[in-house]
């Protein structure tokens, strides 16, 4: 697995955005790759001045969106049935899958949100989206909108630590949500303070 996840990291360092893209579309797609290693050299290679602090958030919620996009068409189309004859494939264990579909049961939609704040769940939380056949347009918003803290705040964490990023998952994943969360007001209080001026430029 090491050697996996070190290559992942060449690729990140070769391919930069496109390879944050592919990476997050193929753990939001169920496959068990590490979005803390991602995000985490990502913030790194930000630190270093080799990427955009911005482009690389675009381009992990744009791959985290296009992978549960996947997941969410197996889930509406195969079903429940569909996830457990095939998910062995991809390492998708039954029990991932009944523990999203518990977060799903109990919070309804929301759950899409809320999952993608939390390690784990947050990867397979849009298989019971697509069994419970919800909106698309909703799981979208949703989707996009509980990716952005996360991916800000392992970037951010990920810069902050510098040449330490592997340690990112040794700092806790509530601590980098807290980062992200904490980016993402902030972003909004600036907004509602500068509108006039965005507005009449």
């Amino acid at each position: 697995m090491e050697q996996f996840y070190a290559l992942i990291i060449q690729y990140i360092n070769v391919w930069g955005y496109a390879a944050i893209i592919v990476g997050m579309a193929m753990e939001s797609a169920c496959l068990p790759v590490p979005s803390e290693l991602i995000f985490g050299f990502a913030g790194y290679l930000v630190f270093l001045g080799r990427m955009d602090f911005t482009t690389a958030v675009i381009a992990g919620v744009v791959g985290g969106l296009l992978g549960s996009v996947v997941s969410y068409l197996a889930g509406y189309y195969g079903g429940k049935s569909f996830a457990e004859k095939y998910g062995r494939y991809i390492f998708l264990s039954r029990r991932h899958v009944d523990s999203a579909q518990q977060w799903f049961d109990r919070y309804g939609l929301k759950a899409v949100f809320l999952a993608r704040l939390l390690p784990v769940v947050r990867t397979f939380i849009s298989l019971p989206a697509g069994f419970a056949h919800v909106p698309f347009s909703k799981f979208v918003f949703y989707t996009v909108l509980g990716s952005i803290p996360w991916t800000t705040g392992l970037i951010y964490a990920g810069m902050l630590l510098g040449e330490n990023w592997h340690k990112i998952e040794a700092m806790g994943h509530s601590a980098a949500l807290l980062v992200g969360l904490g980016l993402v007001i902030m972003g909004i209080l600036w907004l509602r303070r500068h509108r006039g001026e965005v507005d009449a430029s």
